[in-house]
């Protein structure tokens, strides 16, 4: 597993933390380790999903995010 820091802008509260929460666990081989207003932290299986599908379970849920570090 490798470990990512996502920022993500428009997220302004607890719904906001909840949606991107949700997204990013129906993603397989993603754990997720945190989610807070701004950002997420997650652990991932570079076999099974990458960083750029990440960001875009995020997008799709209608928040930009990029990968901000490991």
């Amino acid at each position: 597993m490798e470990q990512t820091t996502i920022a993500i802008q428009g997220m302004s509260c607890g719904h906001c933390v909840a949606s991107v929460k949700g997204a990013l666990s129906r993603l397989d081989g993603v754990e997720v380790q945190e989610v807070k207003v701004g950002s997420a932290k997650v652990a991932y299986d570079p076999q099974a999903v990458t960083p750029e599908r990440i960001t875009q379970a995020i997008s799709d849920e209608g928040y930009a995010a990029q990968v901000a570090g490991s």
